[in-house]
């Protein structure tokens, strides 16, 4: 892939709406992202695996401005309290101004905590997304979503804080694990299950390549999947209605990525557990006709993601988890279900008897 095949995107948010670059060598291309700082001052928020890999590249772009690294160890269990805590000392050792910026350059754990960093920072300092996970640039870089977990459940304590700029340097998947690879296809698959029919064919139909890491058919995946996101965003930036359809998945996802102390299951493995267990559910309460749950899960098993429980994990504790899920009202579960490939909708008032049934039935 060359420097030409850069796709630009924006996210329309009337005077903080920002761009989404997508493509190759885009950390080193300083002119392009470096626009996007405003001040003196930069605190670079990365961790132990991607800094020495990619650092480097982005240095020179900070030349004149006082900065800082802060480096997390790597993982999901390292998105808390006690880290931002140390985030907001290393600004204050920065002298962090108003018009200071946080480089958050890893993952999904590190744009979340880098947001939410940036968003407690004298009330909202600019914050860029430089994802290096597959994960990271197809979901949680778009759309101002930040936060930390707590040991109760995943992502309970968080802001809307959306980022100067979107930084998707497609050069940083050459080092991502297989595993990481593929959990980041999940959140692909996702976007089409909501509402693109036609991208869900397109995927079925590139699933091999896809798998492969086919580059052509990666960055189309990848701009088509944010293209998507950044619609829903500017329609619904508050997640008061059309936004919660992205969670498809998400309230299993969570509780199983929670029971495994968030490292027996990565994220994108818990959202296509999540899926196939909320199409399940559809299917059981007559929403959803089979040959679509069968759909899901064979797309899913060809991209090489798990769609059943882990062992040794309890259906009445799952259920517990989900009770604490932020969707939740008046004390009843409300889950993103679907009818079909492409219709998933808010479901209100489900019945925990259901849910535990298909939980029962996964394990």
């Amino acid at each position: 892939m060359n420097q030409s095949a850069i796709h630009s995107l924006t996210v329309a948010l009337g005077p903080r709406s920002y761009p989404v670059w997508i493509g190759a060598g885009l950390l080193a291309d300083h002119a392009r992202w470096r626009a996007a700082l405003r001040g003196r001052h930069a605190l670079v928020i990365s961790n132990t695996t991607v800094a020495p890999l990619y650092l480097p590249r982005i240095e020179a772009g900070l030349h004149g401005l006082r900065w800082l690294p802060f480096l997390l160890d790597d993982g999901e269990a390292h998105k808390t309290f006690a880290n931002v805590g140390r985030a907001l000392e290393a600004l204050a050792e920065l002298g962090a101004t108003r018009d200071a910026c946080v480089i958050a350059l890893g993952g999904g754990v590190v744009g979340d905590l880098a947001g939410f960093s940036a968003a407690c920072w004298m009330r909202g300092i600019d914050f860029i997304q430089m994802p290096t996970t597959l994960l990271a640039m197809v979901d949680s870089s778009v759309g101002g979503k930040t936060g930390v977990n707590l040991p109760a459940g995943k992502n309970l304590v968080g802001a809307f804080h959306q980022p100067r700029a979107v930084v998707a340097d497609l050069d940083t998947l050459a080092t991502l694990p297989e595993r990481e690879y593929r959990a980041g296809l999940a959140e692909v698959v996702k976007g089409a299950a909501i509402g693109d029919a036609a991208f869900f064919a397109w995927l079925e139909q590139h699933a091999a390549a896809l798998a492969a890491r086919e580059p052509a058919s990666v960055l189309q995946a990848i701009a088509r999947k944010v293209q998507y996101k950044a619609g829903v965003v500017a329609r619904d930036e508050t997640e008061q209605g059309e936004r919660a359809l992205l969670n498809l998945g998400h309230t299993f996802g969570h509780a199983i990525e929670t029971a495994g102390n968030y490292t027996a299951v990565l994220h994108g493995e818990g959202v296509a557990i999540g899926m196939r267990l909320a199409a399940q559910l559809s299917e059981r309460l007559g929403l959803s006709q089979p040959a679509d749950s069968a759909r899901l899960q064979r797309l899913l098993e060809q991209l090489g993601l798990p769609t059943t429980i882990p062992s040794g994990m309890d259906a009445q504790r799952l259920l517990e988890r989900m009770r604490l899920d932020k969707k939740n009202s008046a004390g009843q579960l409300r889950l993103i279900l679907w009818r079909g490939i492409g219709r998933a909708e808010i479901v209100a008032g489900v019945a925990e008897a259901d849910v535990l049934a298909v939980l029962k039935a996964a394990q």
